[in-house]
Parts: C-alpha cells; sequence; structure tokens
C-alpha cells in the first residue's frame, strides 16, 4: 500500500532508486538459513576421493610436507614446485594432516580447514553485504508517510539476498569444493571485501579482517590481486560519500589510513617471501574469445544480469561504497580472467563481490522480472534433478536402458553401487525443492529476497544430488584409485618405482594411494619398477636406456583413453 502511495509523489529528488517497504524486509529464519548452507558446504568434502588435477595435486603438496619431504618455503612434489606459488594452503593442509588422529584418513583431514574457508567465504560475504546495506547512499526512500524499511532490517534482507546469490552462482560449486589454493583466495578476497565495506561503521574488526584477508590473499598465491583489491578500496576510500554510516564520522582519515597500512604490509610480506610471480600473458587479449564469453555467461549465472541492472538502476551511485566497491573487486577479477591461463580460478576471487551488486538490484526488481526468474530457474533445475535421479535410477535398476550404457560407455569397468544414507539425502532434499517451489508459487507477502530463494536452492539440490547420487560413478572417473589399483595388481611388491614424466597428479596419487617410494627415472636403473606416461613413451629412448627395461602393462584411466600409464620392469641380467 505504501509503495503505490509513494509511487504517486514527484521524484525529482529521488535520492535511491529503492523503494522498500517494512514488509518486504522480514529475514529468512536463522535456523533455515543455516541448514541451507550446511547443505551447500558439507557435500563435495565428504566421502570422496581426491579428483584430478587440481584437487589432488594440492593434496600431493600438504602430504609432502606434512611427512617432512619438503621445505615449508618451497613445497615440492619430487623436486617439481607447485604450479600455483601459495605456501599457506598448503600449510592449512599440513597442519590437518598431523594434527589428525591416525585412523582419519589424510585427504579427509586436509578437506577440513577447506570446509571452514568456504564457510568463512559465505559469511564474510553476508555480512560484507549487510555492511554496506547500512551505508546512507544504499538505504532506501523514505516514504511520504512513513513505513519505509528500517536500516538494520533492510540491510539484514540485503545480506540474506546477497549470501543466496553466491551460492545459486553456478561456477561456485565445484572449485570451492576442492583442496586447493583457489578455495583459500577466494575466502581471503571475501574477507578483505568485508573488511573494506565496513571500515566506516566497525573500524576495529574491520582493520583485523584487512590484514588478515590481503596477506592471506598474497599468501595464497595472488599477491598481485591482493595489491589492486587494497589500491581500489584505498581509492574508494578517499573519496567515500557514505564515509560514517549512521553516525557523524569524526575520524573519516583514519580509513585511508589503515587501508595503506594493510596494504604496505601486504607488500612487505610478499617482498619478504618472494611471492612474486608475473603471470599475466602479454597475448591474453589475442586469445579466443568465445569461450571466455562463454565461461563468464554460466560460470557467473545468475549473478551476472543481476548485477547489470544495478549498475543501470544505481547508475547515479556509481561513486557511492555499495556500489564501487564491489564493482572494483569484480573489475580485478574479470581482468585477471583475461589476462592469465587460469581462466575460472581467477574468475572465481569475483564471485562474492558479484553476488553483492546482485543483491543491490532486488529492491529495484519488478513483479515481472521476478516471476520470470523463477519460472527459469524452476524449468532449469527441476529439469537437472530429474536427469540425474533418471541416470541413477537406471544405473541400479537397468530401467531405462540407454542411461547405464551411456555411463559404462564413458567409464568402462564402473559397478554400480548402492548407499542408503545418500539415498535418503537426496530424498530429503528433492523433497525440500518441491516444499521450496510450493513455498514461493503460494501466495505470502512478498519479500526482497524471494527471487533468489529458487536459483539457491536449485544450486544447493543438484550439487547435493550429484555429491549423494553419482559420487561413486564421479569418482570412478574422476579419481586416479583405479589407475594405482591397476598398477598395484600388476606389480609383485610395490615399493621403490622410478617416474617418467608423469604429471604433478598422478605424482601424488601413486605417493598417496600406493604408498610408493618415487625417484625420477635416470640414465641407470636403480629402482625394480618404472612407471612413465604413453605420451612420452617415443621419447624414453633419448633419456632412458630402455635395454633395462621390460613393458608389463599398459593402465588406462577409465574415462580417458589418453591418460594411460606404462608399467615397466627392471631386466635382470646374470
Amino acid at each position: 500500500m505504501l509503495p503505490a502511495i509513494y509511487d504517486t509523489l514527484p521524484r525529482l529528488n529521488q535520492p535511491t532508486p529503492a523503494i522498500v517497504a517494512q514488509d518486504a524486509v522480514r529475514r529468512l529464519p536463522r535456523a533455515a538459513l543455516l541448514l541451507f548452507c550446511l547443505a551447500y558446504v558439507l557435500p563435495g568434502f565428504i566421502g570422496r576421493e581426491p579428483w584430478k588435477n587440481a584437487d589432488i595435486t594440492a593434496f600431493g603438496y600438504m602430504f609432502e610436507l606434512a611427512h617432512g619431504a619438503a621445505s615449508w618455503f618451497a613445497p615440492q612434489l619430487l623436486g617439481q614446485p607447485p604450479e600455483f606459488d601459495a605456501l599457506l594452503p598448503y600449510w592449512l593442509g599440513a597442519w590437518a594432516i598431523q594434527a589428525a588422529p591416525a585412523w582419519l584418513p589424510a585427504d579427509f583431514a586436509a578437506r577440513i580447514p577447506f570446509v571452514l574457508l568456504l564457510a568463512l567465504t559465505l559469511l564474510a560475504t553476508w555480512y560484507g553485504v549487510y555492511s554496506l546495506a547500512r551505508s546512507p547512499q544504499a538505504q532506501p526512500v523514505p516514504f511520504a508517510f512513513g513505513g519505509e524499511a528500517s536500516p538494520p532490517d533492510y540491510a539484514r534482507a540485503m545480506a540474506d539476498g546477497g549470501l543466496l546469490a553466491l551460492i545459486a552462482t553456478l561456477g561456485l560449486a565445484q572449485l570451492s569444493h576442492e583442496t586447493t589454493p583457489s578455495l583459500a583466495q577466494v575466502a581471503f578476497s571475501s574477507l578483505s571485501f568485508f573488511g573494506m565495506a565496513a571500515l566506516p561503521r566497525r573500524r576495529a574488526a574491520a582493520a583485523v579482517c584487512l590484514v588478515l584477508g590481503l596477506s592471506g590473499l598474497a599468501l595464497s598465491g595472488a599477491p598481485a590481486m591482493a595489491v589492486l583489491f587494497g589500491a581500489g578500496g584505498l581509492a574508494i576510500s578517499l573519496f567515500d560519500r557514505d564515509a560514517g554510516g549512521e553516525e557523524p564520522h569524526t575520524a573519516a582519515w583514519q580509513d585511508p589510513v589503515i587501508l595503506g597500512v594493510a596494504l604496505l604490509a601486504t607488500l612487505a610480506l610478499a617482498s619478504w617471501l618472494d611471492l612474486w610471480q608475473w603471470r599475466v600473458a602479454l597475448d591474453g587479449f589475442a586469445r579466443e574469445w568465445r569461450p571466455l564469453g562463454k565461461l563468464l555467461l554460466w560460470f557467473t549465472w545468475p549473478a551476472w544480469p543481476l548485477a547489470l541492472w544495478t549498475l543501470w538502476r544505481w547508475r547515479r551511485q556509481l561513486g557511492s561504497r555499495h556500489v564501487a566497491l564491489p564493482l572494483w573487486f569484480v573489475a580485478v577479477s574479470i581482468a585477471a580472467t583475461l589476462t592469465t591461463p587460469s581462466s575460472d580460478r581467477s574468475l572465481l576471487l569475483g564471485l562474492p563481490a558479484m553476488a553483492t551488486l546482485a543483491a543491490f538490484a532486488l529492491p529495484t526488481f519488478s513483479r515481472s522480472a521476478g516471476a520470470l526468474i523463477d519460472w527459469f530457474t524452476l524449468l532449469f533445475f527441476s529439469g537437472c534433478a530429474f536427469i540425474i535421479w533418471v541416470i541413477w535410477i537406471s544405473l541400479q535398476t537397468g530401467v531405462p536402458a540407454k542411461p547405464a550404457a551411456n555411463v559404462v560407455k564413458l567409464a568402462p569397468g564402473f559397478e554400480p553401487s548402492f548407499s542408503a544414507l545418500a539415498f535418503i539425502l537426496a530424498l530429503l532434499a528433492t523433497a525440500a525443492w518441491a516444499w521450496l517451489v510450493k513455498w514461493r508459487t503460494g501466495r505470502h507477502r512478498a519479500v526482497i529476497w524471494k527471487s533468489l530463494v529458487l536459483p539457491a536452492g536449485g544450486a544447493a539440490l543438484c550439487w547435493l544430488l550429484l555429491m549423494t547420487l553419482w559420487l561413486p560413478v564421479l569418482d570412478f572417473a574422476r579419481s586416479y584409485t583405479p589407475v594405482v589399483r591397476g598398477v598395484a595388481r600388476a606389480m609383485d611388491q610395490p615399493g621403490c618405482v622410478e617416474v617418467f614424466g608423469l604429471s604433478r597428479g598422478q605424482l601424488a596419487a601413486f605417493r598417496y594411494h600406493g604408498q610408493m617410494d618415487l625417484r625420477p627415472a635416470g640414465p641407470r636403473a636403480t629402482c625394480p619398477w618404472l612407471l612413465a606416461t604413453a605420451d612420452l613413451q617415443a621419447a624414453m629412448p633419448l633419456a632412458l636406456d630402455m635395454r633395462d627395461w621390460r613393458l608389463v602393462s599398459s593402465i588406462r584411466r577409465p574415462s580417458d583413453a589418453k591418460d594411460n600409464v606404462l608399467l615397466y620392469r627392471k631386466i635382470v641380467r646374470q
């Protein structure tokens, strides 16, 4: 009623495009939000094997550090440095392995800090959106007769919407559930984002988060990103029109000083540990734009159209902290995506900020736009869940036959298994999705975060179904365990093994799963066994004396015919 009355009044001096009544800022029940986050965070960390390539590779460095086989300041895996010059993520995994009891598998122990890092990402994003929504320029328009949303309730509802937007983002699911530096980077960039967002209102807590976030980001392999984020935050703070939040800001000069100190500390830390590495490809803009365009479209869906809508509707406030800060984080991440080899992992760092921009689109949405999002989301995620269930039923019962036949073709040798726990969890998640759809389509008071309930719920549903119903086949297809078992069966007694041309992921798998003593192959054979990648078979005589070796077996990864490993045995001459 009140928004309708306000619509009839002149808007010549309208300060913001947000028109929000108090009824529209009811918060999402905390218990439901917590359970929802747990249902998204835990699947993918529990019950699976390390996957190729980045996941098992990063774990390999953690395993080496935990067992004293490498230097803490120069992690190595059989003499090879990591692809990403990170330190802190490997330290966290190694410390967790060392602290875990003997009965806990090392790969699961290494994931525990990364569970906390993903939780930190969600928490920092929520509080970052909340802090920005409390700034004066972000507040909704006051109504002529009162009844507009109160600042705390408005900020809380916006933060709920930002968190839902982040969970709904398609690109977050897999990369955020890996034990890699990428998850540490997005967690510490989120913490830095919260520190910059909260600086005018909570200076002490924000300063601590800034130092931890920027230094953690530098130690996680992204010192240049940390410096760029900090420099942009410093510039925004210097020209901030929102300084002070709800109270008079008598010491606004302290904000740039705090940012400057945190930035200098990050620069000093990165220089002291020699973390600077040039990864920018000078020919980055000569790359094919079509794959990059597809990546930007699907990886950041559905946050990017909402973010663009925010930039349009809030175009008169582009210099305000609540728009300028997340826009800067997104711009830096997209620039890194276009100029670095690991495009998706660079883009990952911008997702919390993009979700923040998406949240500020919610109070400006029309009812028809919200309905369009709901219908598209309902059809898309319901269709995905249906396909997941059909393929699982086919694997279990053979009906229909074609899906199971396709799985056997893609992963030859896979034998389906039934897990009662996985089935019950998947069934409960599907029932919760049905209830959520019923609630969303029912007649109830409108809240500003309602348009993101189905996208976030659908993304969480499909991820949980994949990590329960499809986990056995995904483990079989994406882990090196079948290859390691095949090699172990072909050996009389696994022990000392020379390796030639194996990738970092393969080295980590044979080292951990096979418990093999791996050594680089040389001109003279020192071990009774030799493992080599099939791609380099023609080059082996140039580096090794192949008269000392006899081919025993060729072991293929079930899901990749090109990923073969050759096993040789040393010829014993009398």
